[in-house]
């Protein structure tokens, strides 16, 4: 009989295309959120930074990817993730000392909105990988300990736990000691209010495979 890898594959044979879209949808949301997050909104009159709306379907993709992969699998993507988005960072802060090109005319405004991007994308990583890991573990144990039936309550329990979590280590890494505390529980309400909402509608991605690897 064949023997399984880490991922429930046999060796040689080609990763279903569901994975490889799932890796690769969770590794660009979490970059795509990272950048948005620059820009800090008004909707509704409140504060909110813009990458608020798009962050929260990396939670259900990782539970996503928790049922394909398995739990070290899971890991290995979170970590890889975050590394990601620091390469991006380093990237970003080191153009913006580049000298700009007279004729372009937006060297300034290119280095005013990229050069402080490090303390975002630093504030993103610290909450990315301390929620999604700890979202991890409730995944792996509801699944394990409770229940592998009702696939829609482990994403809901486990990002209950992590979403408030994430919220409040990237709203104070983020902006901590640079905006008024008002204005910062504003970006955390309706940062968490939305990561919610958005968690709710992205729920029946789980339903997107039948493997379920533990």
């Amino acid at each position: 009989m064949s023997s399984l890898d880490s991922t429930g594959l046999k060796p040689g044979h080609a990763v279903p295309c569901a994975v490889i879209i799932i890796v690769a949808v969770y590794a660009a949301t979490q970059l795509l959120a990272d950048i948005a997050s620059l820009k800090i909104g008004v909707v509704f009159g409140l504060a909110v930074d813009m990458g608020t709306f798009i962050f929260p379907i990396t939670f259900t993709l990782r539970d996503l990817a928790h049922k394909v992969l398995g739990r070290r699998n899971a890991r290995i993507l979170v970590i890889s993730a975050a590394m990601i988005n620091l390469l991006a960072v380093l990237y970003l802060i080191g153009i913006t000392r580049v000298p700009s090109d007279a004729e372009w005319g937006l060297g300034e405004a290119y280095g005013a909105i990229f050069e402080p991007v490090w303390r975002i994308v630093m504030a993103s990583i610290s909450a990315q990988i301390i929620s999604q890991l700890i979202n991890t573990e409730v995944y792996h144990w509801f699944m394990t300990r409770i229940t592998r039936r009702h696939q829609w309550l482990r994403v809901l329990v486990s990002n209950t736990v992590a979403i408030p979590l994430d919220n409040l280590i990237f709203v104070l890494g983020a902006w901590g000691g640079l905006m008024p505390a008002g204005t910062l529980l504003q970006i955390f309400v309706f940062n968490f209010v939305v990561k919610y909402l958005v968690m709710l509608v992205s729920i029946p991605l789980i339903y997107t495979t039948k493997h379920d690897e533990i």
